[in-house]
């Protein structure tokens, strides 16, 4: 019999483990239950027994996180999409369900309001809790992002799953301490929820600092339309107009907020020229923030067959890149 044989017999059912773990965890033990599982997966990996291996660590994620064992439901969760790729798994429903599934084990918990940072404790307690939200943000940032990557190599479209992409939008939106309105646009703008994506701009119009509701807005915007996609483009403009109306913001008006107006008006129809117009009519508007100018060059190509100029390779996607935080 060969050694690989005798490994796959010698392994019993994963469920007899996950049921022998989770009395462990019950008992308080998290750390000892975290090497059980990683090295009852890490058997079942080298037994080829793929889908167990992925039972066992999918349990464990749920578990961890559950119990508030961020740190240790994280590095299962990566460990559960890394075996996806070693046993070569395609992207469907019901595995994008499981990642769904840990998803939301991920705790969502507010950081402390009306401290008295006078205080000693209070300013303790307010350093320890945002140092836990940056903590889940970064390991649900790291658990996505690797499930992306996974989706993208084994059958979701070319820019990754839809779904995991607002997973992470929403996430890193509501959870993050140190908030960045370009990541939370990647993502979005990669989903396909802009209805989501504009309730969660009208939201943070409503607590941001002056002037950085029209270029969040103005942002979002530009960033489907770099991706062709002026159908979404138009929902979230649509869709936020009327979210404010049952809200007490005010939407933004500004320069740019005309210039985006026109421009969705003007992608409509063959209009370089009224397209070229509105970039020079607009410029100082469009100079608050150096990616509105790439951003447009890449609108140009999409729509009206521009070449950029002095264009890199791989320019835009390493600009996205950065901006994602990968």
């Amino acid at each position: 019999m060969s050694r690989e044989r005798a490994k796959r017999i010698a392994l019993a059912p994963a469920q007899e483990n996950i049921d022998k773990i989770k009395k462990v965890v019950d008992e308080g033990n998290c750390y000892g239950a975290q090497q059980m599982y990683k090295s009852f997966g890490a058997r079942y990996i080298s037994g080829d027994r793929y889908l167990e291996a992925l039972d066992i660590f999918h349990s464990g994620a749920c578990i961890q996180l559950e119990n508030g064992q961020v740190t240790c439901g994280v590095e299962l969760a990566v460990l559960f999409v890394e075996t996806l790729v070693k046993g070569k798994f395609p992207y469907d429903d019901d595995t994008l369900d499981r990642i769904r599934k840990i998803y939301k084990k991920f705790p969502r918990i507010s950081v402390p309001q009306h401290l008295d940072l006078a205080e000693d404790d209070d300013m303790q307690g307010l350093s320890e809790a945002l140092g836990a939200a940056k903590t889940r943000a970064e390991g649900c940032s790291s658990f996505l992002k690797a499930a992306i990557k996974w989706s993208i190599e084994f059958g979701a479209r070319k820019s990754g799953s839809p779904e995991i992409h607002d997973m992470l939008a929403d996430y890193i939106y509501s959870e993050s301490p140190e908030l960045d309105m370009a990541k939370v646009s990647y993502h979005f703008v990669r989903g396909k929820n802009p209805k989501n994506f504009a309730s969660t701009l009208v939201n943070f119009m409503g607590k941001c600092y002056p002037g950085e509701d029209d270029l969040a807005v103005a942002r979002a915007v530009l960033m489907y339309l770099a991706l062709g996609n002026l159908r979404d483009a138009n929902v979230l403009m649509d869709e936020m107009k009327k979210q404010v109306q049952f809200r007490e913001v005010d939407f933004p008006r500004s320069e740019l907020m005309e210039l985006i107006s026109y421009l969705l008006k003007t992608l409509q129809r063959d209009a370089l020229p009224l397209f070229n117009m509105l970039r020079q009519r607009y410029k100082s508007s469009i100079d608050r923030e150096p990616i509105f100018s790439e951003l447009l060059d890449e609108v140009a190509e999409k729509f009206y067959g521009v070449q950029r100029r002095n264009q890199m390779p791989g320019m835009f996607g390493e600009l996205f890149k950065m901006m994602s935080g990968d």
